[in-house]
Protein backbone atom coordinates (compact mmCIF):
# COMPACT_ATOMS: atom_id res chain seq x y z
CA UNK A 1 0.00 0.00 0.00
CA UNK A 2 1.46 3.37 -0.96
CA UNK A 3 1.00 6.00 1.12
CA UNK A 4 1.45 10.43 0.82
CA UNK A 5 0.84 12.84 3.35
CA UNK A 6 -0.08 16.16 1.50
CA UNK A 7 -1.97 19.17 2.07
CA UNK A 8 -5.12 17.62 2.08
CA UNK A 9 -4.38 14.97 4.31
CA UNK A 10 -2.95 11.17 4.05
CA UNK A 11 -3.51 9.43 0.85
CA UNK A 12 -3.77 5.68 0.62
CA UNK A 13 -3.39 3.56 -2.83
CA UNK A 14 -4.52 0.07 -2.27
CA UNK A 15 -2.89 -1.31 -5.50
CA UNK A 16 0.98 -0.03 -4.19
CA UNK A 17 1.19 2.15 -7.03
CA UNK A 18 1.71 -0.32 -9.87
CA UNK A 19 -1.51 -1.65 -10.77
CA UNK A 20 -2.60 -5.03 -10.53
CA UNK A 21 -0.59 -7.63 -12.89
CA UNK A 22 -2.33 -11.04 -11.18
CA UNK A 23 -6.08 -9.12 -13.31
CA UNK A 24 -4.02 -7.92 -15.84
CA UNK A 25 -4.42 -4.17 -15.08
CA UNK A 26 -1.88 -1.57 -16.57
CA UNK A 27 1.02 -0.71 -14.15
CA UNK A 28 -0.58 3.09 -14.17
CA UNK A 29 -4.32 2.28 -12.73
CA UNK A 30 -2.94 2.77 -9.42
CA UNK A 31 -1.38 6.09 -9.98
CA UNK A 32 -4.71 7.03 -12.06
CA UNK A 33 -6.81 6.06 -9.01
CA UNK A 34 -4.38 7.99 -6.53
CA UNK A 35 -4.52 11.47 -8.42
CA UNK A 36 -7.99 10.72 -8.88
CA UNK A 37 -8.88 10.92 -5.06
CA UNK A 38 -6.28 14.13 -5.05
CA UNK A 39 -8.51 15.47 -7.57
CA UNK A 40 -11.42 14.60 -5.51
CA UNK A 41 -10.65 15.93 -2.18
CA UNK A 42 -9.35 19.32 -4.14
CA UNK A 43 -12.95 19.35 -5.92
CA UNK A 44 -14.58 19.15 -2.15
CA UNK A 45 -12.67 21.71 -0.26
CA UNK A 46 -13.24 24.06 -3.26
CA UNK A 47 -16.78 23.41 -3.12
CA UNK A 48 -16.42 24.05 0.65
CA UNK A 49 -14.58 27.19 0.40
CA UNK A 50 -17.38 28.66 -2.03
CA UNK A 51 -20.63 27.68 0.19
CA UNK A 52 -18.34 29.13 3.16
CA UNK A 53 -17.51 32.64 1.41
CA UNK A 54 -21.01 33.05 -0.22
CA UNK A 55 -22.61 36.62 1.12
CA UNK A 56 -25.45 36.09 3.15
CA UNK A 57 -28.66 37.57 1.63
CA UNK A 58 -30.37 39.46 4.49
CA UNK A 59 -34.32 39.93 4.36
CA UNK A 60 -35.41 43.07 7.16
CA UNK A 61 -38.73 43.47 7.29
CA UNK A 62 -38.91 47.44 8.54
CA UNK A 63 -42.07 49.32 9.38
CA UNK A 64 -42.97 51.81 6.85
CA UNK A 65 -39.86 51.05 4.74
CA UNK A 66 -40.71 48.01 3.03
CA UNK A 67 -38.68 44.83 2.94
CA UNK A 68 -35.22 45.69 2.63
CA UNK A 69 -32.46 43.27 0.95
CA UNK A 70 -28.90 42.64 0.89
CA UNK A 71 -26.83 40.08 -0.87
CA UNK A 72 -23.83 41.10 0.38
CA UNK A 73 -23.94 40.19 3.74
CA UNK A 74 -25.27 43.48 4.97
CA UNK A 75 -23.35 46.01 3.10
CA UNK A 76 -25.67 47.57 1.38
CA UNK A 77 -29.63 47.02 0.80
CA UNK A 78 -32.40 47.38 -2.30
CA UNK A 79 -35.97 48.22 -0.94
CA UNK A 80 -39.01 46.19 -2.13
CA UNK A 81 -42.82 47.05 -1.61
CA UNK A 82 -42.16 50.96 -1.19
CA UNK A 83 -43.02 52.37 2.38
CA UNK A 84 -45.13 49.47 3.38
CA UNK A 85 -45.46 48.35 7.14
CA UNK A 86 -44.16 45.35 6.75
CA UNK A 87 -43.86 42.48 10.04
CA UNK A 88 -42.26 39.19 9.19
CA UNK A 89 -40.44 37.43 6.13
CA UNK A 90 -39.75 33.79 5.92
CA UNK A 91 -37.90 32.39 3.06
CA UNK A 92 -37.58 29.35 1.06
CA UNK A 93 -35.79 28.68 -2.18
CA UNK A 94 -36.61 31.38 -4.55
CA UNK A 95 -40.43 32.12 -2.55
CA UNK A 96 -39.72 35.38 -0.43
CA UNK A 97 -43.58 35.70 1.94
CA UNK A 98 -43.88 38.84 3.60
CA UNK A 99 -46.76 39.80 6.52
CA UNK A 100 -47.84 43.61 6.18
CA UNK A 101 -50.71 46.04 6.89
CA UNK A 102 -51.65 45.59 3.13
CA UNK A 103 -51.89 41.46 3.01
CA UNK A 104 -49.33 38.88 2.62
CA UNK A 105 -46.59 39.38 -0.02
CA UNK A 106 -45.82 36.48 -2.38
CA UNK A 107 -42.49 36.26 -4.40
CA UNK A 108 -41.42 33.43 -6.64
CA UNK A 109 -38.44 35.42 -7.56
CA UNK A 110 -36.63 36.04 -4.82
CA UNK A 111 -38.28 39.00 -4.12
CA UNK A 112 -37.90 41.26 -7.26
CA UNK A 113 -41.48 41.41 -7.92
CA UNK A 114 -44.49 40.34 -5.78
CA UNK A 115 -48.14 39.33 -5.71
CA UNK A 116 -50.69 40.61 -2.79
CA UNK A 117 -53.28 38.10 -1.24
CA UNK A 118 -55.46 40.24 0.98
CA UNK A 119 -59.43 39.28 2.17
CA UNK A 120 -60.99 40.43 -1.30
CA UNK A 121 -58.68 38.50 -3.76
CA UNK A 122 -58.11 35.16 -1.31
CA UNK A 123 -60.00 35.31 1.45
CA UNK A 124 -57.30 36.09 4.33
CA UNK A 125 -58.64 36.60 8.06
CA UNK A 126 -57.37 40.11 8.16
CA UNK A 127 -54.94 42.13 5.87
CA UNK A 128 -52.64 42.70 8.84
CA UNK A 129 -50.39 40.11 8.52
CA UNK A 130 -48.29 39.85 11.49
CA UNK A 131 -46.03 36.38 10.26
CA UNK A 132 -45.86 33.55 8.22
CA UNK A 133 -44.89 30.15 8.16
CA UNK A 134 -44.26 27.86 5.01
CA UNK A 135 -44.22 24.17 4.39
CA UNK A 136 -44.24 23.01 0.34
CA UNK A 137 -47.67 25.10 -1.07
CA UNK A 138 -49.31 24.69 2.40
CA UNK A 139 -48.92 28.50 3.86
CA UNK A 140 -49.87 29.91 7.24
CA UNK A 141 -50.45 33.37 7.82
CA UNK A 142 -50.93 35.09 11.42
CA UNK A 143 -53.40 37.80 11.08
CA UNK A 144 -54.15 40.38 13.54
CA UNK A 145 -58.09 39.99 14.02
CA UNK A 146 -58.05 37.40 11.43
CA UNK A 147 -57.48 34.30 12.96
CA UNK A 148 -54.89 31.94 11.40
CA UNK A 149 -55.31 31.94 7.43
CA UNK A 150 -53.99 28.24 5.89
CA UNK A 151 -53.67 28.05 2.20
CA UNK A 152 -53.12 24.50 0.36
CA UNK A 153 -52.66 26.34 -3.07
CA UNK A 154 -49.62 28.45 -2.42
CA UNK A 155 -52.23 31.32 -1.70
CA UNK A 156 -54.57 31.34 -3.71
CA UNK A 157 -57.10 30.84 -1.40
CA UNK A 158 -57.36 30.88 2.89
CA UNK A 159 -59.41 29.34 5.10
CA UNK A 160 -59.72 30.83 8.63
CA UNK A 161 -59.10 29.25 11.89
CA UNK A 162 -60.16 31.20 14.87
CA UNK A 163 -62.06 31.84 17.90
CA UNK A 164 -65.44 30.26 17.03
CA UNK A 165 -64.72 27.77 14.51
CA UNK A 166 -61.07 26.05 16.00
CA UNK A 167 -61.05 27.46 19.57
CA UNK A 168 -57.84 29.40 18.95
CA UNK A 169 -56.76 31.29 21.76
CA UNK A 170 -57.58 34.80 19.97
CA UNK A 171 -58.23 36.04 16.81
CA UNK A 172 -55.20 38.44 16.83
CA UNK A 173 -52.23 35.63 15.58
CA UNK A 174 -48.50 37.00 16.10
CA UNK A 175 -46.44 34.06 15.33
CA UNK A 176 -46.83 30.59 13.84
CA UNK A 177 -44.84 27.35 14.01
CA UNK A 178 -46.04 23.48 12.18
CA UNK A 179 -44.32 20.55 12.66
CA UNK A 180 -46.41 17.75 10.34
CA UNK A 181 -50.06 18.28 11.96
CA UNK A 182 -48.76 20.45 14.80
CA UNK A 183 -49.45 23.90 14.14
CA UNK A 184 -48.58 26.42 17.40
CA UNK A 185 -50.30 29.48 16.95
CA UNK A 186 -48.90 32.29 19.42
CA UNK A 187 -52.19 34.49 19.74
CA UNK A 188 -52.93 37.49 21.85
CA UNK A 189 -55.08 34.81 24.61
CA UNK A 190 -52.46 31.94 24.77
CA UNK A 191 -50.36 29.71 23.25
CA UNK A 192 -52.83 27.72 20.94
CA UNK A 193 -51.68 23.99 19.57
CA UNK A 194 -53.42 21.81 17.45
CA UNK A 195 -52.73 18.07 16.61
CA UNK A 196 -55.21 17.89 13.36
CA UNK A 197 -53.45 20.45 10.98
CA UNK A 198 -54.98 23.35 12.88
CA UNK A 199 -58.48 22.48 12.13
CA UNK A 200 -59.01 22.29 16.51
CA UNK A 201 -57.11 24.14 18.97
CA UNK A 202 -55.98 23.47 22.57
CA UNK A 203 -55.20 26.80 24.31
CA UNK A 204 -52.58 26.84 26.95
CA UNK A 205 -52.96 30.17 29.54
CA UNK A 206 -50.95 31.76 32.44
CA UNK A 207 -54.01 29.71 34.40
CA UNK A 208 -53.91 26.37 32.96
CA UNK A 209 -50.49 25.87 32.21
CA UNK A 210 -48.20 28.96 34.10
CA UNK A 211 -47.45 30.71 30.69
CA UNK A 212 -45.63 33.83 31.39
CA UNK A 213 -48.57 35.70 29.70
CA UNK A 214 -51.39 35.20 27.66
CA UNK A 215 -49.84 37.31 25.61
CA UNK A 216 -47.86 35.22 22.91
CA UNK A 217 -45.66 37.15 20.32
CA UNK A 218 -43.56 34.12 18.84
CA UNK A 219 -43.07 30.35 19.10
CA UNK A 220 -40.69 27.54 18.30
CA UNK A 221 -40.65 23.82 18.47
CA UNK A 222 -37.83 21.80 18.30
CA UNK A 223 -38.30 18.14 19.20
CA UNK A 224 -40.44 17.94 22.56
CA UNK A 225 -39.53 21.65 23.19
CA UNK A 226 -41.65 24.50 22.90
CA UNK A 227 -40.33 27.73 23.31
CA UNK A 228 -42.87 30.64 23.92
CA UNK A 229 -42.38 34.53 23.72
CA UNK A 230 -44.64 36.23 25.97
CA UNK A 231 -44.98 39.87 27.50
CA UNK A 232 -44.30 37.66 31.22
CA UNK A 233 -40.91 36.13 29.87
CA UNK A 234 -39.90 33.09 27.80
CA UNK A 235 -41.74 29.57 28.53
CA UNK A 236 -40.42 26.85 27.77
CA UNK A 237 -42.00 23.52 27.50
CA UNK A 238 -39.80 19.92 27.68
CA UNK A 239 -43.56 17.62 26.76
CA UNK A 240 -44.59 19.36 24.02
CA UNK A 241 -46.85 21.90 25.86
CA UNK A 242 -50.19 19.90 26.60
CA UNK A 243 -49.51 18.32 29.66
CA UNK A 244 -47.20 19.83 32.27
CA UNK A 245 -46.63 23.95 33.34
CA UNK A 246 -44.36 25.62 31.22
CA UNK A 247 -40.95 27.00 32.72
CA UNK A 248 -40.69 31.01 32.78
CA UNK A 249 -37.11 32.26 32.57
CA UNK A 250 -37.47 35.83 33.43
CA UNK A 251 -35.59 38.96 34.63
CA UNK A 252 -36.19 37.53 38.37
CA UNK A 253 -34.79 33.90 38.23
CA UNK A 254 -32.60 34.03 34.83
CA UNK A 255 -31.47 37.36 34.41
CA UNK A 256 -33.26 38.24 31.07
CA UNK A 257 -33.12 41.89 30.14
CA UNK A 258 -36.61 41.90 30.00
CA UNK A 259 -39.97 39.75 30.75
CA UNK A 260 -41.21 41.54 27.79
CA UNK A 261 -39.92 38.99 25.08
CA UNK A 262 -40.79 39.90 21.64
CA UNK A 263 -38.82 37.47 19.92
CA UNK A 264 -35.80 34.76 19.93
CA UNK A 265 -33.50 32.07 18.25
CA UNK A 266 -32.47 28.53 19.28
CA UNK A 267 -29.34 26.83 18.41
CA UNK A 268 -28.87 23.86 20.63
CA UNK A 269 -28.59 25.21 24.08
CA UNK A 270 -28.14 28.60 23.15
CA UNK A 271 -30.75 30.93 23.32
CA UNK A 272 -31.30 34.62 21.39
CA UNK A 273 -34.15 36.56 22.92
CA UNK A 274 -34.95 39.57 21.66
CA UNK A 275 -36.03 42.01 24.70
CA UNK A 276 -37.62 45.47 25.24
CA UNK A 277 -34.18 45.97 26.87
CA UNK A 278 -31.71 44.47 24.79
CA UNK A 279 -30.44 41.04 23.27
CA UNK A 280 -30.85 38.87 25.90
CA UNK A 281 -27.76 35.59 25.25
CA UNK A 282 -28.47 31.89 27.16
CA UNK A 283 -25.87 29.27 26.61
CA UNK A 284 -26.97 26.91 29.19
CA UNK A 285 -30.95 26.07 27.53
CA UNK A 286 -32.10 29.87 29.38
CA UNK A 287 -31.01 28.94 33.11
CA UNK A 288 -29.04 31.92 32.97
CA UNK A 289 -28.62 35.13 30.21
CA UNK A 290 -26.07 37.42 29.82
CA UNK A 291 -27.56 40.67 28.34
CA UNK A 292 -26.32 42.92 25.27
CA UNK A 293 -27.20 46.46 25.16
CA UNK A 294 -26.27 49.54 23.11
CA UNK A 295 -24.00 50.37 26.27
CA UNK A 296 -21.95 47.21 26.55
CA UNK A 297 -21.93 45.80 22.81
CA UNK A 298 -22.95 48.77 20.40
CA UNK A 299 -26.54 47.38 19.46
CA UNK A 300 -28.59 49.55 17.60
CA UNK A 301 -31.09 50.20 19.85
CA UNK A 302 -31.85 48.56 23.78
CA UNK A 303 -35.43 47.71 21.92
CA UNK A 304 -34.58 44.10 20.25
CA UNK A 305 -37.70 43.13 18.17
CA UNK A 306 -36.36 40.48 16.46
CA UNK A 307 -32.97 37.98 16.14
CA UNK A 308 -32.29 35.67 13.63
CA UNK A 309 -29.08 33.55 13.29
CA UNK A 310 -27.10 32.14 10.68
CA UNK A 311 -23.36 30.37 10.14
CA UNK A 312 -22.66 31.72 13.41
CA UNK A 313 -23.66 35.50 12.21
CA UNK A 314 -26.56 36.89 14.80
CA UNK A 315 -28.88 39.90 12.99
CA UNK A 316 -31.15 41.92 15.33
CA UNK A 317 -33.66 44.13 14.32
CA UNK A 318 -33.96 46.59 16.81
CA UNK A 319 -36.66 49.64 17.11
CA UNK A 320 -34.83 52.67 15.86
CA UNK A 321 -31.34 51.67 15.12
CA UNK A 322 -31.51 49.43 12.44
CA UNK A 323 -30.11 45.94 11.65
CA UNK A 324 -27.90 45.06 14.01
CA UNK A 325 -24.90 42.52 13.27
CA UNK A 326 -22.57 40.18 15.04
CA UNK A 327 -19.91 37.89 13.57
CA UNK A 328 -18.78 36.94 17.29
CA UNK A 329 -21.62 35.53 18.62
CA UNK A 330 -23.41 38.30 20.31
CA UNK A 331 -20.08 40.15 21.90
CA UNK A 332 -20.22 43.27 19.84
CA UNK A 333 -22.36 44.69 17.05
CA UNK A 334 -22.02 46.50 13.55
CA UNK A 335 -25.16 48.38 13.07
CA UNK A 336 -26.95 48.96 9.27
CA UNK A 337 -29.04 51.86 8.85
CA UNK A 338 -30.66 53.69 6.55
CA UNK A 339 -27.81 56.31 6.19
CA UNK A 340 -24.77 53.68 5.90
CA UNK A 341 -26.28 50.66 3.78
CA UNK A 342 -29.70 51.73 2.60
CA UNK A 343 -32.28 50.16 4.65
CA UNK A 344 -35.45 51.08 4.20
CA UNK A 345 -36.15 52.18 7.87
CA UNK A 346 -34.31 51.85 11.16
CA UNK A 347 -37.12 50.46 12.67
CA UNK A 348 -36.29 46.55 12.07
CA UNK A 349 -39.49 44.39 12.95
CA UNK A 350 -38.45 41.32 11.46
CA UNK A 351 -35.24 39.61 9.82
CA UNK A 352 -34.09 36.27 8.02
CA UNK A 353 -30.83 34.63 6.76
CA UNK A 354 -30.03 32.39 3.76
CA UNK A 355 -26.57 31.85 2.94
Amino acid sequence: MTRARTSYGLLTSQDQGGGDKKQGLPPNIGKNQFNFRIIKRKAWINEKKKRDNKPTTIYAATYGGGLSISTDGGTSFVTRLGNTLTYGVYVTGSNVYVGTSQGLRISTDGGTSFVTRNVANSGLGNNIVKNVYVVGSTIYAATFGGGLSISLDGGTSFTNRTVANSQLGSNSVNGVYVVGLKVYAATNGGLSISLDGGTSFANRTVANSQLGSNSVNKVYVVGSKVYASTNGGLSISLDGGLITPFTNKTVANSQLGSNFVYGFYVVGSTIYAATSQGLSISLDGGTSFENRTVANSGLGSTTVQDVYVANSTVYVGTLSGGLSISTNNGTSFVNRTVANSGLGNNNVTGVYAVS
